[in-house]
């Protein structure tokens, strides 16, 4: 009831708009479910002409089949994100599962290859629920009880059973579970834990052993055996697995899996090193072999062939996958495949050992499902994703930038720019700030927000700033806690590059971002009131202090490691002072502010409270919250509408002089 009191009150405060008459979008342009105040009508021009923008698509690998060369796609035809079946390179996407939300994520059961597990919420709430579907009839069994949260299930390589984190007991801790998902009075806690960071990394090949990690922080992981039937829990690693000098909470763990034996594990630490390194490690002995000494980048991913006999990593060398085959035992790279410069995820080898599976995407290619022959290096691409009847070709090229911020650190970021030849002269800039905050921009295609270079001749820069991941475990740190403004300092120095380059209108800069990206917009658009026109804030915090009282449970002491813990009266006194609610008053330029209303993350009080903030001082705010999303907008018809809005938001406030 308060929330509903709130958004009435907000309604009372728009009411005036721009220039003191009430504005209301007409009800036929606004999808059910969106609650739409101080927007002006969607013009029908803009619609038509962003129409083909509105209409790419993606398709993300899911898995093999293990015994056909066939794959499982993620992919949206309709409203959602749903899953499809691809029998071969090329082939007809034909959709298996049918529903208003959007399906997380999915894998094939191994060994029979006759059902799949998949994972989805309502609304955008994240209360993850398990669900089987099966092949033979074609139906979805929900597995768990529609209520708690699901999360990281994995199945055991003889496909008997599933593993997985839940919240059931008290809805806050991430027990260990597993089950036997064709009979659903099979569920068991086998480990209970203390906090949301639990979760399950693989099981041995003998069904008899799980690993399992305990995330505190992105800069410190625990990683464990654990007993499936016993419940005995073994840490796998000690002191001589820490940097010399480093305290015992300076590690982090990145993969781990099961060698087919089990005599072995593979893992990624940054134990050693300021960045994540493959280890070989014998279990009995603890003896450890370094697989990447030769690679100083994240090795973000791994994937094990069957027979233990291929072994495949992504690596994060300046943002772009760079993928390597290398010998399981010695690390020597076998076979560095020339793929497109982009983004490579979701490493998976066929149960027969030949073909690696993965999604791919580049600045100029959306994400697509391909399949690597690790013997010739053939690479198959088998899905082709529409991107609205365009030449992606054409689309804008990401620059590197690098520059140093205001204590000499050096940050870096991408610029995309429009044409010049059709967009002549110094070109409006939207910086994008990306989430996390320990997230990381990378040059990955930009879908329909190749709008504002090809339509708004306006040029995008997406920067990464201290906190970001990619560049370090030392970097990754240079934000916590009391050093968070730093991070908008280096926001500063972007825009005081892009206000000294020729190429771009230093009259005409706005911000944008999601979630942290949401918060350093809000405190750039205070920071930098004068040297911005105007800003987008989705779903982003307003105020750290009732951030951390209001996030869900499950999540809060993880955001209390890098934001700062406000039961201390010092950190709580820094988190109120640096909060945007408290700085509102330096906001003077128009401010969009978007927000799903199930946000479990960053709630909806916190969007509220800042469009509150803003009305009372007689700023300019549009506001936009749908009822039927959270931690972002899912929903094609919801997303759709906000990138509408967006676009008129810049063409009234950042590209008029």
């Amino acid at each position: 009831m308060r929330r509903v009191a709130a958004i009435m009150k907000l309604l009372v405060w728009m009411v005036g708009g721009l220039a003191g008459v009430a504005i209301s979008v007409p009800a036929q342009q606004v999808p059910d479910n969106l609650v739409v105040v101080g927007v002006p009508p969607i013009p029908q021009a803009l619609r038509a002409d962003a129409a083909r923008y509105l209409e790419f698509r993606t398709a993300s690998f899911q898995g093999w089949h293990p015994k056909q060369r066939a794959m499982l796609v993620g992919t949206r035809f309709a409203d959602t994100p749903q899953l499809h079946w691809v029998a071969q390179p090329g082939g007809a996407r034909r959709q298996l599962t049918f529903s208003s939300e959007p399906i997380r994520g999915g894998a094939v059961r191994p060994v029979t290859g006759d059902a799949i597990l998949f994972t989805q919420d309502t609304g955008g709430g994240e209360l993850f629920q398990l669900y089987r579907f099966d092949f033979k009839d074609g139906r979805s069994t929900r597995l768990t009880d529609g209520k708690s949260r699901y999360t990281g299930a994995h199945w055991s390589h003889t496909g008997r059973w599933i593993a997985y984190g839940s919240t059931e007991r008290n809805g806050r801790d991430n027990d260990i579970c597993v089950m036997n998902p064709n009979d659903l009075k099979s569920p068991r806690r086998v480990l209970e834990v203390k906090g949301g960071g639990w979760g399950v990394e693989d099981w041995s090949w003998d069904d008899a052993q799980l690993l399992v990690s305990e995330r505190v922080s992105i800069n410190e992981t625990w990683l464990y055996r654990l007993d499936v039937v016993s419940g005995k829990l073994t840490p796998l690693f000690d002191a001589k697995f820490r940097a010399p000098g480093a305290t015992p909470h300076a590690s982090a763990y990145g993969v781990a899996r099961f060698h087919p034996d089990s005599r072995f594990i593979y893992w990624t630490t940054d134990a050693h090193s300021e960045f994540l390194q493959l280890f070989r490690v014998e279990i009995a002995t603890g003896r450890e072999t370094l697989l990447t000494g030769s690679i100083p980048w994240d090795v973000e991913e791994l994937a094990l062939s069957q027979d233990g006999r291929r072994l495949a990593i992504s690596v994060n060398e300046s943002g772009l996958s760079v993928v390597y085959l290398i010998d399981p035992k010695s690390g020597r790279i076998v076979l560095k495949p020339k793929l497109p410069s982009g983004m490579a995820g979701g490493l998976s080898w066929h149960a027969k050992g030949r073909d690696l599976g993965f999604t791919l995407s580049s600045a100029n290619t959306p994400g697509d499902a391909y399949s690597l022959d690790s013997k010739t290096g053939v690479l198959t691409r088998w899905t082709e994703s529409e991107i609205g009847g365009m030449e992606a070709s054409g689309f804008a090229k990401p620059e590197l930038v690098k520059l140093k911020s205001f204590d000499g650190l050096k940050i870096s970021g991408f610029l995309y720019r429009p044409d010049p030849k059709r967009f002549p002269g110094p070109r409006p800039v939207v910086i994008y700030i990306h989430g996390g905050p320990e997230s990381q921009s990378q040059p990955t295609f930009l879908g329909r927000m190749n709008y504002y270079m090809e339509e708004l001749g306006v040029a995008l820069l997406l920067p990464n700033v201290r906190g970001s991941s990619g560049y370090g475990k030392t970097f990754l740190m240079l934000d916590n806690g009391f050093k968070r403004e730093d991070s908008v300092k280096d926001i500063g120095a972007f825009i005081d590059w892009l206000r000294k380059d020729s190429r771009f209108d230093a009259d005409r800069l706005a911000v944008q971002g999601g979630s942290y990206g949401g918060y350093m917009v809000l405190a750039c658009m205070e920071h930098f009131n004068d040297q911005l026109r105007c800003g987008i804030d989705v779903v982003g915090i307003s105020n750290f202090l009732t951030f951390l009282k209001n996030t869900q449970d499950y999540r809060r002491d993880l955001r209390r490691v890098e934001y700062g813990d406000e039961r201390d009266p010092k950190m709580a006194e820094f988190l109120q002072r640096i909060s945007p609610t408290t700085q509102v008053s330096a906001i003077k330029k128009p401010l969009f502010v978007v927000q799903g209303k199930n946000d479990p993350r960053v709630p909806l009080t916190e969007a509220e409270q800042m469009t509150e903030a803003i009305r009372n001082q007689g700023g300019t705010v549009w506001y936009l919250m749908a009822k039927d999303e959270g931690h972002g907008f899912g929903k094609k018809k919801n997303a759709d509408f906000q990138f509408l809005a967006s676009i008129l938001f810049f063409q009234e406030h950042l590209l008029k002089r």
